[in-house]
């Protein structure tokens, strides 16, 4: 089944419908608060009055493929349909840990002990264990951790998936100068309890123009390749153009590998390996993704992408796409024209889901249930709002549509996702508790 992306030119006027015009919201392009707060901001009041570059009619887009795959799967639709999910009603998010200071994120090492790592904003990795917090930091890089927003800070962590050999682990942070820097770190031995801060090996330093939308995702993919996730450099509606410049790591995912070279190599079958681009970039166009995940069974990759003024949305990618991956801001915001005209032949890959601001502000990505304790929930993609505090579910059909449904409300500000070892999946509230998705 071939996999349908947006495709350019846009505006297609359909025989028996009505012509109406609709307007495509910005904001000036200029050093400003954003209106849309990202998941570690705190809603403003004021929001800024957007302009409208232009008007379109029937907004209807035409169907591409990717390029440069000649099998790709499975189709992305256009519109949400029903779907039987688990009953809710029947389900709990029982409270595992508290008393941390504004996590951001979890994760397991995956070394078969269990353990639990989140991550503390200010720069503190707590170690869980046995149902409780360790008194001690497994990592303190507090010292060269910077937060001169409400966005910056320690914002991701992932674990060499033969740490339990190496010791590896790698993380995202902001330095004192509002900078990106990912960095591993070592534990030696990996079952330690504590961490070397001065084992920092720096990968990637990443100047930010401004101290928002920082991204923060570091994830190993099934492929066993490292994939970032970062900004678009923030202030509002990316004024600098980074998010479609692939001469810029901003706004883009990136993919390493981390068992070869010094101190990475670049993947024979990154897009711009050859040239074009940098080389590092594997997907580009993304205003500030913040989460992504793969889906530990199948390869799928989804990430949560915070919108500008009106719309968040979902992302997806199946296992195994190559090509030129373009998310499409800021052509769109979410489904929707944003600012400027994209060329001719360009590929925009819609989401597989989007929702207005009347439901929230600030989109948190999610996991993919694959655990064993609840079969019935085993692929279900489980995500949220960072302002509304609901958790909702999107499942894919047989024929490649998406189900969804809202599931539970009321998980305070929902800053991450985690899974354990055993696929069970964790839900981070910011306000320093972690809860466990279990059966009543």
């Amino acid at each position: 089944m071939r996999a349908k992306l947006l495709h350019y030119p846009v505006f297609i006027l359909f025989l028996g419908l009505l012509l109406f015009a609709c307007q495509a919201k910005t904001t000036p392009e200029v050093a400003q608060p954003e209106s849309n707060p990202s998941p570690l901001s705190t809603p403003s009041a004021v929001e800024t009055e957007p302009t409208t570059p232009y008007e379109i009619a029937v907004p209807v887009v035409s169907v591409g493929e990717y390029p440069s795959n000649p099998d790709p799967s499975p189709t992305i639709a256009s519109e949400m349909v029903g779907q039987t999910f688990p009953d809710a009603a029947r389900y709990q998010w029982v409270e595992v840990a508290r008393g941390l200071k504004s996590p951001v994120g979890l994760a397991a090492s995956p070394d078969g002990t269990g353990r639990l790592f989140i991550l503390e904003q200010e720069g503190v990795i707590r170690l869980w264990q046995n149902g409780e917090l360790s008194a001690t930091p497994f990592l303190d890089i507090r010292d060269r951790v910077g937060s001169r927003g409400s966005e910056q800070g320690l914002l991701g962590i992932a674990f060499h998936p033969r740490y339990a050999e190496n010791g590896y682990f790698y993380v995202n942070y902001t330095d004192g100068e509002g900078d990106t820097v990912i960095a591993r770190f070592e534990a030696d031995p990996p079952s330690s309890e504590v961490a070397n801060a001065a084992s920092e090996q720096v990968l990637l330093r990443v100047s930010q123009p401004y101290a928002n939308h920082n991204g923060g995702a570091v994830v190993f993919g099934t492929d066993g390749y490292l994939y970032l996730g970062l900004g678009d450099g923030g202030s509002a509606g990316d004024p600098q153009n980074h998010a479609q410049s692939l001469n810029s790591y901003l706004g883009k995912i990136l993919r390493l590998d981390m068992n070869r070279g010094e101190p990475y190599a670049i993947p024979e079958t990154n897009p711009y390996h050859g040239g074009g681009g940098l080389a590092e970039i594997w997907a580009y166009g993304l205003r500030n993704p913040w989460r992504m995940s793969f889906d530990r069974l199948t390869g799928d990759l989804y990430i949560g992408d915070v919108g500008q003024n009106q719309w968040e949305e979902i992302s997806f990618l199946p296992a195994g796409m190559s090509g030129e991956l373009n998310f499409g801001w800021k052509y769109l915001e979410g489904r929707h024209p944003y600012a400027g005209t994209p060329p001719g032949g360009l590929y925009l890959i819609p989401p597989i889901y989007e929702y207005g601001h009347d439901q929230g502000c600030s989109v948190t990505g999610g996991v993919v249930y694959r655990g064993k304790k609840l079969p019935e929930w085993n692929g279900v993609y489980l995500f949220s709002d960072y302002c509304a505090g609901w958790i909702d579910g999107l499942r894919q059909l047989p024929d490649g549509n998406w189900g969804h449904q809202r599931l539970f409300s009321g998980l305070g500000r929902v800053s991450s996702f985690g899974e354990d070892e055993d696929g069970e999946v964790y839900v981070v509230d910011h306000a320093g508790i972690v809860y466990r998705l279990e059966a009543r």
